[in-house]
């Protein structure tokens, strides 16, 4: 028998295909104890807000004890809550909360590394070269004469080099360890039969403690080709030496398992960034993951054609084994819709990025408001990454000397990082932080912008025309919408008689029997009629003026 939660069948055992989940970044949420962060105190007081708002589930990004050094996903021990955001007790609380209010937990595990304060790493530096405390791990000496060049030339994903030597307890220069992000991120031997036994444990814990699921960090970089050659110039399938490695699906075959046992089976959701969707698809196989993250949306340009081919090869790939699609407009390491959608170029790549880009935040406002009515209507599941659902803009100006994110540091200053996605929401009108945490308390971690306030949710909880509203409607008609529920999409060359053109995406779901429903978005620069008789169900506009066209940069549901 499984363990954990009540026996769960039919359309409610596959929650997770068309589930609305919402990214809840601790440390900036909400602070309960006034302390200046984040905090699960903070969230277990607005979990009645994430009911109102709509949602399925809740994803946590790392909640577990850390130094924070990459903002958690650094973790020094998987079985306890970090200090600063309370406790284990507080933990199995909030995920209990939580469920009575319908709503399910999803939790962080980072498989790919660990925090350089783990004991695992710890424990392998004292024993030093050799010994089995290092097999964990992909310690190696260096090339050269004296061992002072790299074991190989691979590059971090936070820029940089991928190898850190160590020193010996002699003081002399020892061996050198890899990690594919930052030195504090040791990367794990996935060989070893240590690490898959420890990891397997965990996943077991915080399901036994009801988690609805986890969310799996850098999914396809776990494995290494243990000859550790160098990055080939153009790696065929399966030859990159530490990106999409064959051998993980028999790991994730095997999580599958532990998920599966439950009486309620549990949810695997893969963070996996692969340009090929034939090996994407892979990992959604049904004896794999679930679910996996659909980035290439979130990278798009707001075009009509790039976005409908991103929707269509999206749709096709997932169709052959048989795994819903997900639409993510952003998280806690991509730029806010806001303010990238109201740039010149609106794609998104890390390596894009930098100091001092422009952008119009009305327009990309107007098309932040559209692309939530769009993805709402897709067939699968949608993540609203906190602060979205007020239309909070990315922060572009802290000051540099406040900026904690590790990709800023490492690539010389040039990217200003992730730190500006994840700056503490505002609650209130007014405060010391906004109803970040209770008045005369701490000063948040991060600075919010002077005008907040105005973008509070106090604020818009009572403006209908309000990004808020909007989302509340749209995640309500989502919910209510029959014709939303299935899984097939057919795109439309005209609306009744009006003919639709390239700048315009235009599809139909749900059937006759079901209430079938029609997503207009209009990305051209001209007005788009309305065909006569068309019923009006939601439009990413203003609620209190008449709606008789679909302007440009909106979007609308229609019942034709």
């Amino acid at each position: 028998m499984g363990r954990g939660s009540p026996v769960s069948t039919g359309q409610d055992a596959e929650w997770w295909r068309d589930a609305v989940i919402y990214q809840v970044y601790p440390r900036s949420f909400a602070d309960g104890n006034g302390d200046g962060t984040g905090d699960l105190a903070g969230v277990r007081q607005r979990l009645v807000y994430l009911r109102d708002l709509g949602v399925d589930a809740i994803w946590f990004t790392p909640w577990y004890a850390s130094p924070l050094a990459d903002g958690g996903y650094d973790v020094a021990d998987y079985r306890a809550i970090d200090p600063q955001f309370g406790t284990l007790a507080e933990a199995e609380a909030l995920i209990a909360e939580a469920r009575e209010l319908g709503i399910r937990t999803i939790v962080d595990v980072v498989p790919n590394h660990v925090s350089s304060d783990h004991p695992w790493f710890r424990a392998a530096l004292a024993a030093g070269p050799g010994s089995p405390e290092r097999e964990r791990f992909w310690f190696r000496p260096g090339r050269g004469d004296g061992g002072d060049e790299l074991p190989t030339r691979w590059v971090s994903d936070f820029q940089g080099t991928t190898w850190t030597r160590t020193t010996d307890p002699d003081g002399t220069p020892g061996e050198w360890y890899l990690h594919l992000f930052a030195p504090s991120q040791p990367d794990l031997n996935w060989d070893h039969p240590d690490v898959r036994r420890e990891h397997e444990d965990i996943l077991r814990f915080w399901f036994d403690r009801g988690a609805a699921g986890l969310r799996i960090d850098s999914a396809a970089l776990l494995v290494k080709d243990p000859r550790l050659p160098e990055v080939p110039e153009h790696p065929g399938p399966g030859e990159h030496p530490h990106v999409d490695r064959d051998e993980l699906h028999d790991i994730y075959r095997s999580w599958r398992a532990v998920a599966d046992s439950y009486d309620e089976p549990r949810v695997l959701v893969g963070e996996v960034w692969l340009p090929d969707t034939e090996r994407f698809t892979r990992f959604l196989r049904p004896d794999e993951m679930h679910t996996a993250f659909n980035f290439d949306f979130m990278a798009r340009p707001w075009d009509a054609k790039a976005l409908r081919e991103s929707i269509t090869t999206t749709l096709d790939a997932h169709a052959p084994v048989g795994a819903p699609a997900t639409w993510v407009l952003s998280n806690h390491d991509v730029t806010r819709p806001v303010t990238r959608y109201g740039r010149e170029d609106s794609s998104f790549a890390f390596a894009a990025k930098r100091f001092g880009t422009p952008t119009d935040l009305d327009r990309g406002r107007r098309r932040a408001r559209a692309a939530a009515v769009l993805v709402a209507a897709l067939p699968g599941a949608l993540y609203v990454y906190q602060g979205d659902e007020l239309g909070l803009p990315e922060v572009e100006d802290l000051p540099r000397e406040l900026l904690q994110d590790p990709m800023h540091e490492r690539s010389g200053g040039v990217d200003p990082g992730r730190d500006g996605c994840r700056v503490p929401l505002p609650w209130t009108r007014s405060g010391s932080s906004f109803g970040f945490g209770p008045d005369g308390g701490a000063a948040p971690w991060l600075p919010q912008p002077s005008h907040w306030g105005g973008l509070a949710v106090e604020v818009q909880e009572h403006d209908p025309a309000s990004m808020l509203a909007l989302y509340r409607r749209t995640l309500a008609a989502r919910r209510a919408e029959p014709g939303l529920h299935g899984s097939g999409l057919r795109w439309l060359d005209a609306l009744g008689d009006v003919a639709v053109d390239d700048d315009v995406l235009a599809f139909a779901r749900g059937d006759g029997a079901r209430g079938e429903l029609t997503c207009v978005v209009n990305l051209g620069p001209e007005p788009l009629a309305l065909p006569p008789g068309a019923e009006v169900v939601l439009h990413s506009g203003d609620p209190r003026e008449r709606f008789d066209r679909v302007d440009t940069d909106v979007a609308a549901w229609l019942r034709l």
